[in-house]
């Protein structure tokens, strides 16, 4: 009899060392349907934590429950960043303590320049993300600056809308498909980006269907299938398992 191999050992279950950002026993729906269930994992801080799976697997739900969205209802469980406790606590109440969700669709202001998309998102005084600090970031930004944000390419748009999130001093950046639809060459701009921005102690969490560049890029990986946690482990782990990323990732 073939017996499905066990990469759960750390699955459903907290780290004990100390965490930035904690999330236990987050149960999620949409409606009637149970998307997120029972799942809970640490992100220690300056830890880019790529989160993967199939699609369907609740990794968006995942993410928009973290940042506290109307859509999923989260209805058991707790959320905590920097001793914050985040489930208690509107979307707009977790964005002021410090986290930013860049959505897959990038959601750029219609009739906004580059610079007034940044200078709308900024808090007074900037702490540690000046907009000319953000040009140097992304220095296509600062050559459009004047230019309507929804007129940018796509890439530029996902430039402008991480740069964005920055411009509010976050402490965790929640990442949805950031390589969706660019170019390869893009996406390697970006990637080479969110390097810099790790090295200088951003906490990230990275949803990515391009599951490779994730890994690459990540120091950890948590693998959902149907809503729970099947791996928690190092991204090196999983690069290193054929089987691994055959059961769960198709690649």
């Amino acid at each position: 009899m073939n017996v499905r191999p066990d990469f759960s050992k750390n699955a459903n279950r907290a780290e004990t060392a100390p965490a930035f950002l904690s999330v236990w026993d987050m149960h999620s729906y949409y409606g009637e349907s149970y998307i997120v269930q029972g799942i809970s994992f640490n992100v220690h801080e300056g830890e880019i934590l790529a989160l993967l799976g199939r699609n369907g697997a609740g990794k968006t739900t995942t993410l928009r429950s973290i940042a506290r969205m109307d859509s999923p209802q989260v209805n058991h469980g707790e959320i905590w960043l920097d001793h914050q406790p985040l489930h208690k606590m509107a979307s707009y109440e977790a964005a002021s303590v410090g986290l930013g969700l860049v959505p897959e669709d990038r959601c750029i202001i219609p009739g906004l320049t580059v610079e007034e998309n940044l200078q709308l998102a900024q808090i007074a005084p900037p702490i540690g993300w000046s907009i000319e600090r953000l040009y140097d970031l992304f220095p296509r930004l600062g050559e459009r600056r004047n230019q309507e944000g929804v007129t940018l390419s796509g890439g530029e748009q996902q430039m402008l809308s991480i740069a964005r999130a920055l411009a509010r001093d976050i402490k965790v950046l929640l990442l949805d498909e950031p390589y969706e639809g660019l170019a390869p060459v893009i996406v390697d701009e970006i990637e080479k980006t969110l390097r810099v921005i790790k090295e200088q102690g951003m906490t990230t969490i990275l949803v990515e269907q391009n599951a490779v560049r994730a890994l690459q890029l990540a120091d950890r990986a948590i693998i959902l299938d149907t809503g729970s946690i099947v791996f928690d482990g190092s991204a090196a782990e999983v690069l290193e398992n054929a089987q691994l990323r055959a059961e769960y990732l198709a690649i």
